[in-house]
């Protein structure tokens, strides 16, 4: 893979080969942005470009740093992910008895740290030492979603790269081009939200998505047919945080469309209610019930009171 497949946040992409092409690459980046919208894919991509030992405006693909990068065996890089809801202090301190040893194949060693802003208090302390004095050789990367969880001192060591949402006519391209997805409407271009993450948990989830916009399309049906036709809801505890988010989506949708806006936003507030609940390890049928129930009245206000 090249940055030229990677979709979205082209200005920086330039500045990273823009800084390999000058030797100015720096010891430390935070990567900054929404989940799914390609930070961990350029991360990647700029290790390996900085690695190749035979680097020409791009990567190589043939030498050995290269090769071993694809394998997932290059000695000179390393992900460190969560370990479990965070990443811990003994994670920081085994990077740290690595970084004291020299590249082997390139010039640099490189560290990516994703989902930083988990690491725990502890273990940024710690990372601090080394933002602190790096060695020459080495590039630490730091993936973030939510920057202010980073402790202040850490981002003042680090160059802050912030990435955007990919752009709707983008999404549009990797729906229909990538996922091979062509009957896609605005609600699951809206689901996507600038992240090709959602984008392949669309496709992965796209009739389960069509069969929810098929259940709140018939919301003037009866309180009985309504209920049963949300089975999904009730069958899929797994994934029922973005169907939430989904039917919001639809409820907004209805919202621009409908002289009385207040009906579908006070049902929009029904469903944040019914995440709270679920947060709140509410019973899981009864939440959903909850739902159902309490969107159908507020948008059949009057058949309901009848």
């Amino acid at each position: 893979m090249s940055f030229n497949n990677i979709i979205g946040n082209n200005n920086v992409k330039n500045i990273l080969i823009k800084s390999i092409n000058n030797e100015t690459v720096l010891h430390s980046y935070m990567f900054i942005g929404e989940q799914g919208i390609g930070k961990k894919l350029i991360a990647e991509q700029f290790a390996k470009m900085i690695l190749c030992e035979a680097y020409e405006g791009k990567e190589c693909d043939k030498c050995k740093s290269c090769v071993e990068f694809d394998s997932g065996n290059n000695p000179d890089f390393k992900m460190i992910e969560p370990d479990g809801k965070t990443i811990k202090i003994e994670q920081i301190r085994e990077m740290q008895t690595k970084v004291a040893e020299k590249p082997v194949n390139s010039g640099k060693k490189i560290y990516i740290i994703d989902d930083a802003d988990l690491m725990t208090k502890e273990a940024q302390n710690c990372l601090l030492k080394t933002l602190e004095e790096p060695p020459e050789y080495i590039v630490i990367i730091l993936i973030v979603s939510n920057e202010n969880r980073v402790l202040t001192t850490i981002k003042s060591r680090c160059m802050k790269m912030h990435f955007e949402k990919i752009s709707d006519e983008e999404i549009k391209k990797y729906l229909n081009e990538i996922c091979g997805i062509q009957d896609f409407n605005n609600n699951i271009l809206k689901m996507c939200d600038g992240s090709i993450g959602k984008c392949l948990d669309v496709k992965d989830r796209l009739n389960e998505y069509k069969e929810i916009e098929n259940v709140f399309s018939n919301l003037n049906t009866s309180i009985t047919k309504f209920i049963n036709s949300a089975e999904i809801l009730y069958k899929n505890k797994e994934y029922i945080n973005d169907y939430l988010e989904y039917i919001n989506v639809i409820l907004y949708s209805y919202a621009k469309k409908d002289v009385n806006k207040v009906k579908y936003i006070n049902s929009i507030r029904i469903v944040e209610k019914t995440k709270q609940r679920l947060l709140s390890n509410g019973n899981y049928d009864m939440c959903i019930d909850y739902l159902l129930f309490n969107i159908w009245e507020e948008i059949n206000e009057k058949n309901s009171r009848g």
